[in-house]
């Protein structure tokens, strides 16, 4: 008997998880996603804050073709000059905040987050790293160190250096960044740890505590980056200018794509005394670039800062709306089009996106909260597409 595709999927791939929800995507498209039955789905979580343009945006697919036909890969160890990663470089200085005029490109986020407190350990000649309870930075070594669950660290706890955890949003906490203090790694934006806003003016107390002790402030923008918090970043948003931004996800508009946006001198530090300190085979991949920089070209010309936001606060209304309806909602909050709904258990939210996928609609839970169903959809999206998400999610908690 000829096996099928989903059996393949089954016995070849390595999952992540016990239960992937086993779509078999044909194509996508904007905001929806195919399956080969000839179904669409319409999805509100943009791949976790990927896909910031739509599946397949035509800016970006030309963009694609266009340099896959003139080559995909030559030297990207910063010795060669390709054009893809020089503009899109100048791009993103363009649109980070003063001072951030450099980009060392990478091809993931835990790599960037990785990288990053290498740098902060080279530049600062310190040990000591900081993190926040219930962070994500990624599962690479370096990532996992700062992953704020011990669940998740416990199992390879033998291979990771000590990390100091500190409390999102304490400011007390913070008299315990110190000399000793190399680098604060912190999403401005809490992501798998539920959608956790910060409290007013707490990042910018942490830029003040960071510049008293001399210690490296990053700012993990994997998901918040590219729009996703309403601005390029959210250290934009917040008024707050971090030593170094990681970014990835919405980077790539879908292509593996990431970096450390820094100062170049920094940048220039860190690379040197022994040259190639750090260097990465695919990082910068001119495709991968290419979409990056048409990306940003739909962001802007498309004025999607503006409608992410307009469009996050029609979904966020429509959903404190259903909170009035019944218990089963405890809370809504995001910012842009980053939200978070947390419900009354994480059976009920594991439910919700079940029932929400069975009617054609794509949420997901976050990775530390999974009482938290997360609204993170392209940046393309149209009231109408959200209203649509809200109905169906009303109906999933009936």
């Amino acid at each position: 008997m000829m096996s099928t595709l989903h059996d393949d999927f089954i016995r070849h791939v390595g999952q992540t998880s016990p239960f992937p929800n086993g779509i078999e995507v044909e194509r996508a498209e904007g905001c929806w996603i195919y399956d080969c039955a000839g179904r669409c789905y319409l999805d509100m979580i943009a791949g976790i804050s990927v896909v910031n343009v739509g599946h397949c945006h035509p800016r970006v697919m030309e963009a694609v073709r266009r340099q896959a036909g003139l080559y995909a890969h030559t030297m990207v160890y910063g010795e060669h000059v390709q054009a893809p990663q020089v503009e899109l470089a100048r791009e993103i200085a363009r649109v980070a905040p003063e001072g951030l005029d450099a980009v060392y490109f990478l091809t993931t986020g835990a790599e960037a987050n990785d990288a990053a407190l290498k740098m902060a350990v080279k530049l600062t000649g310190r040990r000591g790293i900081c993190a926040f309870h219930n962070s994500y930075h990624g599962d690479t070594l370096g990532a996992l160190a700062c992953f704020g669950a011990e669940s998740y660290r416990g199992p390879f706890r033998s291979l990771l250096p000590d990390v100091t955890f500190l409390s999102f949003g304490s400011f007390s906490d913070l008299e315990r960044i110190d000399g000793t203090t190399a680098a604060v790694i912190v999403e401005p934006v809490q992501g798998e740890g539920g959608i956790q806003i910060p409290p007013d003016g707490w990042l910018a107390a942490l830029r003040a505590r960071c510049g008293e002790t001399d210690a490296l402030l990053i700012f993990d923008e994997v998901q918040t980056g590219f729009g996703r918090a309403g601005d390029w970043f959210a250290a934009r948003r917040y008024h707050v200018t971090p030593d170094v931004i990681t970014a990835a996800k919405g980077m790539g508009a879908g292509y593996p794509l990431a970096g450390l946006i820094a100062s170049r001198e920094m940048l220039w530090r860190f690379a040197a005394e022994p040259p190639f300190s750090h260097i990465t085979t695919f990082g910068g991949n001119p495709v991968s670039c290419a979409a990056g920089l048409a990306s940003i070209g739909v962001i802007r010309d498309e004025n999607l800062l503006e409608h992410a936001n307009r469009m996050g606060q029609l979904l966020m209304e429509k959903l404190e709306q259903c909170a009035g309806q019944g218990p089963q909602i405890r809370h809504v909050r995001g910012v842009g089009f980053m939200i978070g709904v947390e419900l009354d258990s994480a059976q009920r939210a594991r439910t919700a996106v079940y029932r929400c996928r069975q009617m054609g609609v794509l949420l997901e839970t976050t990775l530390l909260n999974g009482c938290v169903v997360r609204f993170s959809p392209p940046l393309i999206i149209t009231a109408e597409q959200c209203l649509e998400a809200v109905d169906a999610f009303a109906r999933s908690l009936t």
